[in-house]
C-alpha cells in the first residue's frame, strides 16, 4: 500500500491521520513542534483522540520535518482556510502546504485536499503551486484529488469514520483510486463525485445551508421577543410536524459555519454575481453577538443595574459546546459590545486553553468565578459540565436582582430571566 502523509494535524487532520494508521503506515505532519512533541506523547489538546486511539493507531508516526514525509506517494492535506478581516478568504495556511508538498513531490504522487474552498481552488490556485515547487506538470506527472472534511469537533458520535465521505480525483482513474483509499477506512460509505469542482461545491454549500437555516431562526427570535414569545416555546411546538428542521437560536462561530458562505460568495462575486441571500443570513448571523449584549443590558437596566459599574460572567468562550476551540468564536462579540456599554466582563471556559484565548483575543480566562460578585450572568456556551449545573447553582454567582442570561436555552422555561 501507498505511503500516506496528512499535512496539519488540527481538529481534522489528527482523527483522519488515526483512522489511516490503525490499517497502514502513515506519517503525521505538522509545522508546530510542540504539537508533534505533545502527540508523540500521546497527548491531543483537541480531545478529538484519545491516547488510547492514538496507541491503537499503530501505523501513525509524527514529523515536524518536511524531509520526514519525502518517501510518502499520498499526501492529504488538512490545513484551516479561514478569512481575513475583510471576511475574504484567507488562503495562505493552504498554499504554504501546497509549497511544502511540491518540495517532496514526485512522479506518479497523488495530493488530495480536505480544506474547504470555493469550487475551483484546488486546480486553479493550489495545483499551480505544486507544479511551480516542484517543476512537475499537473495530470502528467502527479495528480490531484479533493475529499471534503465532514468533521464535527467535539461530536463523539458522528466520528471520521462514520460519516459518508465525498471523493473526487483530476482523472477517472485517479478518482478511483481516491474514493477507494478512503473507502478502506469509512464504514459508513463514499459518494464519488463527478470532479473536483463538485467535491468542493458540495462541501461550501453543507455549511451555507445550515448557515441560512440558522439565520432564520435568529431573526425570527428577535421577532418572538418583540411579541413576548418564548421562542424556544415556539420551535417545541413546530417541531412536532415531521418536517420541521429542528434549528435553534444561538451564536454562529467556528471554523466552519461562520467561514464557509464567504469562500463561495467571494467566488460567486468574481463571476459577476452578488448573492443576496447568503449575505443576508451572513449579517443576521454576525450580528446575534451585539444583539445579544444589547438584550441583557435592557434586562439588567430594568432589574436596576447601573451598568457602567456592572459585572457579568460569560461562561463558555469556545465556540461550540463540549470543544476547546477558540477559532472565531462569536462569543467575543458579546464580551467586546457588554465592554462597550462600560461592563466589566469576567469569563470563564472549563474546555478551552487559557494560553490560546489570550494569544488570539488578549482576554485572561477566569478559572474560579466567586459566588455573589455579579450583576449578571450568562451561559454562553452550555459545557456539559455547565450544562449539569441547575438555575439555582448559576444563580449563586449573582448579586441580589442578578440577571441569569441562559443564551442557547438549555434551563427550563423560566428559570432563566432571559434566554434567546
Amino acid at each position: 500500500m501507498k505511503k500516506i502523509a496528512v499535512v496539519g494535524l488540527g481538529y481534522v487532520g489528527l482523527p483522519l491521520a488515526a483512522a489511516f494508521g490503525e490499517k497502514r503506515e502513515i506519517v503525521g505532519f505538522d509545522v508546530n513542534s510542540k504539537r508533534i512533541a505533545d502527540l508523540r506523547d500521546g497527548v491531543d489538546f483537541t480531545r478529538e483522540v484519545s491516547s488510547e486511539e492514538l496507541a491503537a493507531s499503530s501505523g501513525l508516526s509524527f514529523t515536524d520535518s518536511v524531509d520526514g514525509i519525502r518517501d510518502c506517494q499520498i499526501y492529504i492535506v488538512t490545513v484551516p482556510t479561514p478569512i481575513d478581516e475583510f471576511k475574504s478568504p484567507d488562503l495562505t495556511p493552504l498554499l504554504k502546504a501546497s509549497e511544502s508538498v511540491g518540495k517532496v513531490l514526485k512522479a506518479g504522487d497523488i495530493v488530495i485536499y480536505e480544506s474547504t474552498v470555493y469550487p475551483g481552488a484546488t486546480e486553479e490556485v493550489c495545483v499551480p503551486v505544486l507544479e511551480k515547487v516542484s517543476g512537475l506538470t499537473f495530470n502528467q506527472d502527479f495528480y490531484a484529488g479533493y475529499s471534503p472534511e465532514r468533521i464535527n469537533p467535539g461530536d463523539k458520535e458522528h466520528r471520521v469514520t462514520t460519516i459518508m465521505k465525498v471523493t473526487s480525483g483530476s482523472t477517472p482513474e485517479i478518482a478511483e483510486e481516491v474514493d477507494a483509499l478512503y473507502a478502506d477506512i469509512i464504514t459508513a460509505g463514499t459518494h464519488k463525485a463527478s470532479s473536483i469542482k463538485v467535491a468542493e461545491a458540495a462541501k461550501v454549500i453543507e455549511n451555507t445551508q445550515r448557515d441560512l437555516n440558522i439565520a432564520l431562526i435568529n431573526e425570527l427570535s428577535m421577532i418572538f421577543s418583540r411579541l413576548k414569545i418564548d421562542t424556544h416555546e415556539v420551535l417545541a411546538a413546530a417541531g412536532t410536524k415531521w418536517n420541521f428542521l429542528p434549528f435553534k437560536p444561538g451564536l454562529v462561530g467556528g471554523h466552519c459555519i461562520g467561514v464557509d458562505p464567504y469562500y463561495l460568495t467571494h467566488k460567486a462575486q468574481a463571476t459577476g454575481y452578488h448573492p443576496e441571500i447568503i449575505l443576508a443570513g451572513r449579517r443576521v448571523n454576525d450580528n446575534m453577538g451585539p444583539y445579544a449584549a444589547a438584550e441583557l443590558v435592557k434586562a439588567m437596566i430594568k432589574a436596576g443595574h447601573t451598568i457602567a459599574r456592572a459585572r457579568v460572567l460569560v461562561m463558555g468562550f469556545a465556540f461550540k459546546e463540549n470543544c476547546p476551540d477558540l477559532r472565531n468564536t462569536r462569543v467575543i462579540d458579546v464580551v467586546n459590545e457588554l465592554q462597550d456599554f462600560g461592563c466589566t466582563v469576567d469569563i470563564t471556559d472549563c474546555w478551552a486553553d487559557n494560553e490560546e484565548a489570550r494569544h488570539e483575543y488578549g482576554i485572561e480566562l477566569l478559572d474560579n468565578p466567586h459566588q455573589g460578585e455579579y450583576d449578571a450572568v450568562m451561559l454562553a456556551v452550555p459545557h456539559r459540565e455547565y450544562a449539569a449545573l441547575s438555575s439555582h447553582e448559576l444563580r449563586a454567582f449573582l448579586k441580589d436582582n442578578g440577571v441569569l442570561f441562559d443564551l442557547k436555552g438549555v434551563l427550563p422555561l423560566g428559570e432563566a430571566d432571559l434566554r434567546l
